[in-house]
């Protein structure tokens, strides 16, 4: 029963990946249908992720009310919907439309399925539910692009994926008995009773302010790092505009394949442990790339160490989450955790994107530097304010 349930939770998460990089392989395509700018695909990314922040901070409230199986389930159609309104659109204002379901969907459920995993499952089911997410989000640029190289075009690309993500919103709800059976209890054994403090409560538990900070200083340089490393070894390094698109791509394998070795390493060490050695190994692929070197070797083997740096940070904090702030709140923070992650990986990519226009793209790994250096020093921070509780000292 178990197996079938944590089945149904990788499965869940490989859909929550699938649509992440559909629009950015779709719209070179999708814009001239729509008689839209180049640059106004950047609104419709703007209007998902506030739809993930809204829906990440009701997320607790949402769970508390119809359980967490519903809540991903009622997510994953959400989200099934907004693809279909995708393929169908004839108009940019319609896509706008459609983002709404589009981002509430996604923030619901990865905050819903996050605290589940955290509550009843190990650390190693924690870093490969996130190695999961990032099968979904390969694999759907793939359906995409198999489809624009076909006869079915963007709007197939999207229809696919719509099916494949009802399919599994219509297996979750024929699931939901089987979620509140094996939820009844965390992995302890114990009841978990949620908390009743608001959001202003929440923030006032010790180390919270902290870890938000953690996550959106960690999710800027993440999110950063995905989006203009290939800018930065074709425009600084010198590299050929598709050999940098292709070698960029070695940050993600870094961390897909980093967070598979993690669940690993979660059965040994404790997420505090993984977590400071993640963000030193970060900092060492950063500094590798910054290297004033006319080669771009030391930069490419940097944005891969870089990757398999990141890889254990997000999957561990959350994990360690129910130990270092309490049980009965953890709902409510991973929530409020998802919405400062989004908030970084909103704000700090466009920011690095105004200050190389007018600076330099050489500023590239000294902006991740900056942000990778502050995880590194709040997650310390946050380890000493909540070690009264256990802190992030958490293994398996």
């Amino acid at each position: 029963m178990t197996l079938l349930f944590l089945t149904l939770i990788y499965v869940s998460f490989i859909g929550l990946g699938l649509p992440d990089g559909l629009l950015g392989a779709a719209w070179p395509s999708m814009h001239a249908d729509m008689h839209a700018e180049v640059w106004m695909a950047g609104i419709l990314s703007l209007l998902i992720t506030c739809g993930t922040i809204v829906s990440s901070l009701l997320s607790d409230r949402l769970t508390k009310r119809f359980g967490a199986g519903a809540v991903t389930a009622v997510s994953t159609a959400m989200t099934a919907a907004a693809l279909l309104g995708f393929s169908l659109a004839d108009h940019y204002w319609m896509l706008c439309v459609c983002t709404i379901p589009y981002g509430l969907g996604a923030g619901a459920v990865d905050a819903a399925l996050n605290n589940v995993v955290a509550l009843h499952f190990s650390a190693k089911h924690m870093s490969w539910l996130h190695c999961f997410w990032g099968v979904g989000a390969s694999v759907g640029p793939c359906i995409m692009g198999a489809c624009l190289t076909g006869t079915l075009g963007w709007r197939g690309g999207y229809t696919v994926v719509m099916i494949l993500q009802a399919v599994i919103a219509f297996s979750l709800f024929l699931s939901l008995p089987l979620w509140k059976r094996t939820l009844k209890t965390d992995r302890d054994g114990e009841e978990v009773v949620p908390s009743s403090l608001g959001f202003g409560g929440v923030l006032k538990i010790r180390g919270v302010k902290a870890v938000l900070l953690a996550f959106f200083c960690y999710c800027a340089a993440e999110m950063t790092a995905m989006l203009w490393s290939s800018s930065y070894l074709y425009l600084h390094r010198g590299l050929d505009e598709g050999v940098a698109a292709f070698l960029a791509t070695l940050f993600y394998f870094g961390m897909t394949a980093g967070r598979f070795v993690n669940g690993f390493l979660a059965e040994r060490f404790s997420d505090h442990r993984l977590i400071r050695a993640g963000a030193l190994i970060a900092l060492g692929g950063i500094l590798l790339c910054a290297v004033p070197i006319d080669s771009p070797v030391l930069s490419i083997a940097g944005l891969l160490i870089l990757g398999i740096g990141c890889a254990p940070i997000y999957p561990c904090i959350i994990h360690a989450t129910p130990v270092a702030f309490g049980k009965e709140h953890s709902g409510a923070i991973i929530g409020i955790e998802m919405a400062a992650a989004y908030l970084g990986s909103c704000v700090m990519p466009p920011l690095f994107g105004w200050l190389s226009s007018w600076i330099g793209m050489w500023l590239f790994p000294f902006f991740l530097l900056i942000f990778m250096a502050a995880v590194l020093l709040l997650f310390e921070r946050v380890q000493r304010r909540t070690s009264s509780r256990g802190g992030l000292n958490q293994c398996s």
